[in-house]
C-alpha cells in the first residue's frame, strides 16, 4: 500500500439514528468535508468503504444476528423476541433506514483495512470504532463490532501480534469479550469510571495482557499524559506488536455531552503521534463522540497526523464554513459554542494537577507490564 489511506462513505452524511439520539449529529461527513476543504484528501488518499457482506461478518457475529439485523432494516420494525434476543429496536440501538448498511460500511472498511495493511502502512477509518457490539447482540449504539473484525482481518493478513488501544470515554467491552483470553492481542483501555457499560475494572487483566484504566471525572491533559507515558506506550513497546489498532473515540474531550472527562483533542493526538512509529501497520478508528464540532475537529486532526499534514493555527475560510454550518440541536452545548470550535482544529491545552487516585492506578498497571505474557522487551 503506497501512502496512508482514508476510508469513508457518503452513507454517513444521509443517515441518522433518529431525531433525539446522540448519533443524530454529523460526524464522518464533517471530517471528510474538513479534510477536503483543507486540501488534505487528494483522490489517491481516499477510498470509498465497501459494505461488508453478511458472510464476512459471521467470522465473529452469529448468522442469526446478522440475518435479524438485515431483516430489521428491510421491514423497518422488530418483534419483541428479536428485541429481547438481539438488542435491536431499543432506545440505544433503534430501528432506522440504514441500520444494516451503515454499520456494515464501517465494518467493511475495517475488514478491508486489514487486507490493505498486509505490507504495512496507515489507514484511517473514522466510521469505525464500534467497540460495544457483541457476537449476537447490538449494544451501546453499536450494531456490529468493526474493531474485532479489523483485528481478525489483520491476523488473516499476516499480523501475529496486535495491540488494541482504546481511548474512548467508554470501556471497550465488546473487544475485551473477543480477545481477553488471547495472548497475542494486547488490550489497553482508558475510560471514565462509573460510566456505562460499567465494565473494565482495574483488576480485570485477562491473561495479563489486558490493561484497564478507569479514570475519574474531570480528567485533564496532565493526567492523561501520565497514563500515556507510564502505561500505554510502555505496554505497547514491551508487547512489540506488528500491528496497532487505535480506537480514538472523541467523547473524552471536555465539550462532549456523554462523559464528564475534560481532555483537549491534543491529548488524543499525542497518543496517535506516539503510537505511529511502534508498529509497521496502524489502523486508526473513530468511536464515540457526540458533539459535532469536537468530533469533526479531532478526527480531521487524526487524518492530518496520519497523512503528514501540518495542522494550522487558524482554519482557512472554507474549513471554517464547514464548522459554522453544523447544528447541534436538542443539547445545551449547541446553543453558544465557543468561537474556537469554528476557527481552529486544535483545542487549547487543558493541563491540571495529577490526582492521587490517578497516580495510584497508573502505578498499579505500570507494575504489571514487565510480567505481561509474551513481553519481548525489558520495561
Amino acid at each position: 500500500m503506497a501512502g496512508p489511506l482514508f476510508l469513508g462513505s457518503e452513507i454517513y452524511r444521509g443517515s441518522s439514528y433518529g431525531r433525539w439520539h446522540p448519533l443524530r449529529v454529523p460526524r464522518v461527513s464533517t471530517v471528510m468535508d474538513l479534510c477536503r476543504a483543507l486540501g488534505w484528501m487528494p483522490p489517491e488518499r481516499f477510498r470509498v468503504s465497501p459494505r461488508a457482506k453478511p458472510a464476512a461478518l459471521t467470522v465473529w457475529h452469529t448468522p442469526d444476528y446478522v440475518a435479524a439485523l438485515q431483516q430489521a432494516e428491510e421491514t423497518g420494525t422488530v418483534d419483541d423476541l428479536t428485541r429481547d434476543r438481539h438488542g435491536l429496536g431499543t432506545g440505544s440501538n433503534p430501528v432506522f433506514p440504514e441500520m444494516y448498511r451503515r454499520p456494515a460500511t464501517g465494518a467493511g472498511a475495517s475488514l478491508l483495512a486489514g487486507e490493505l495493511l498486509a505490507q504495512g502502512g496507515v489507514i484511517h477509518n473514522p466510521g469505525g470504532g464500534t467497540h460495544h457490539g457483541m457476537p449476537d447482540r447490538a449494544s451501546g449504539f453499536c450494531y456490529l463490532n468493526d474493531a474485532v473484525l479489523g483485528i481478525l482481518s489483520l491476523r488473516r493478513s499476516g499480523a501475529t501480534r496486535i495491540a488494541y488501544v482504546d481511548i474512548d470515554a467508554h470501556h471497550m467491552d465488546g473487544v475485551e469479550h473477543a480477545f481477553a483470553r488471547d495472548p497475542d492481542t494486547l488490550l489497553i483501555s482508558t475510560h471514565e469510571e462509573k460510566r456505562w457499560p460499567f465494565t473494565g475494572a482495574l483488576q480485570d487483566a485477562g491473561l495479563g495482557q489486558v490493561f484497564n484504566l478507569p479514570l475519574p471525572r474531570g480528567l485533564n491533559d496532565s493526567e492523561f499524559a501520565l497514563a500515556r507515558d507510564r502505561v500505554i506506550l510502555p505496554a505497547v513497546e514491551a508487547f512489540a506488536p506488528d500491528a496497532i489498532v487505535l480506537q480514538c473515540g472523541a467523547d473524552a474531550v471536555e465539550e462532549d455531552p456523554l462523559s464528564r472527562l475534560a481532555l483537549s483533542n491534543g491529548a488524543h493526538w499525542a497518543v496517535l503521534r506516539a503510537l505511529l512509529p511502534l508498529a509497521p501497520r496502524v489502523l486508526v478508528l473513530g468511536g464515540g463522540g457526540y458533539n459535532p464540532w469536537t468530533v469533526g475537529r479531532l478526527w480531521a486532526g487524526n487524518w492530518a497526523i496520519c497523512s503528514g499534514q501540518e495542522i494550522p493555527d487558524r482554519l482557512p475560510s472554507e474549513a471554517e464554513a464547514v464548522l459554522r454550518a453544523l447544528r447541534f440541536e436538542g443539547n445545551s452545548r449547541g446553543r453558544n459554542p465557543r468561537e474556537g470550535l469554528f476557527t481552529s482544529l486544535a483545542d487549547p491545552p487543558r493541563p491540571g494537577p495529577v490526582r492521587g487516585e490517578v497516580l495510584d492506578r497508573v502505578r498499579q498497571l505500570a507494575a504489571r507490564i514487565g510480567a505481561m505474557p509474551g513481553a519481548r522487551r525489558v520495561v
